[in-house]
């Protein structure tokens, strides 16, 4: 099996050494074609108005000067043209992605331009919480639980053009209960603030910040679960479209 790594975090980033790790469980084919730099929050951004720079590090090596997207889309087409992966892990991200940080993730985003591509594609993030400043996130969990979560994947037909989002959970790998299945969840979009600072120059500058949520109702979402110490995983669809409402809104445009 051909496996091909990417991340957000950037190439040198922690998480994408614990997910070669994890690739080395299930395969000795492992590519790796990453970001040279950390695109947190990228989404599913191109770069279209500068070009791409690409460093190589070894035969099955490489950075990307661009976004995640941009990282799956060259190995793809450049890389490994000649002999497409057949798996493509994205991540190990230092941070959860759940609920509504899907949408803005370039771990998620990277999985899903796999997807696209018909190949089987999945995000891995590890959670944790507060800190001492200058304190390591510990990936723990990840790098126990990993391989053991990906193998029955392995195995299962998945829907086309879907991506399984994994998410493991803050405590250290003997305290992890286990592994469910969950949908996505979905927070109280109040948390988003703007630090406003001065430079000294005098002129205003903002950082975004995501505020701490509000504790959620236990709706066996990906949201809660991941709090109870338990390793979601959650399949996510590329079809955006509300199959429900199309009768309705088709109706409500017959006389046009």
């Amino acid at each position: 099996m051909r496996i091909l790594l990417s991340n957000d975090d950037g190439y040198h980033a922690p998480g994408l050494a614990v997910l070669e790790k994890i690739a080395a469980q299930l395969s000795d084919d492992v590519w790796v074609c990453a970001p040279a730099s950390e695109q947190s929050g990228t989404g599913r951004s191109l770069t279209l108005t500068r070009p791409l720079r690409v460093k190589q590090f070894g035969e099955k090596r490489f950075a990307v000067g661009g976004t995640p997207t941009d990282a799956v889309m060259y190995a793809l087409a450049e890389v490994m043209r000649d002999g497409p992966p057949d798996l493509i892990l994205s991540g190990v991200n230092r941070g959860g992605n759940i609920a509504e940080d899907v949408m803005y993730s370039g771990t998620v985003s990277a999985a899903m331009e796999g997807a696209l591509a018909g190949v089987r594609s999945v995000a891995l993030s590890q959670r944790y919480g507060r800190r001492e400043p200058g304190e390591d996130v510990s990936f723990a969990a990840a790098e126990e639980w990993g391989a053991r979560v990906l193998r029955p994947l392995l195995d299962h037909d998945w829907a086309p053009r879907s991506v399984v989002n994994i998410n493991f959970p803050e405590p250290e790998a003997g305290a992890v209960k286990g592994v469910r299945v969950v949908p996505q969840g979905l927070r109280d979009y109040g948390r988003v603030r703007f630090d406003r600072r001065t430079d000294p120059r005098g002129f205003d500058y903002h950082w975004l910040s995501m505020g701490r949520a509000a504790p959620a109702a236990d709706d066996g979402s990906d949201l809660t679960t991941i709090t109870q110490g338990w390793i979601t995983v959650t399949p996510l669809q590329l079809d955006l479209t509300l199959h429900d409402s199309l009768a309705a809104l088709g109706d409500a445009f017959a006389g046009v």
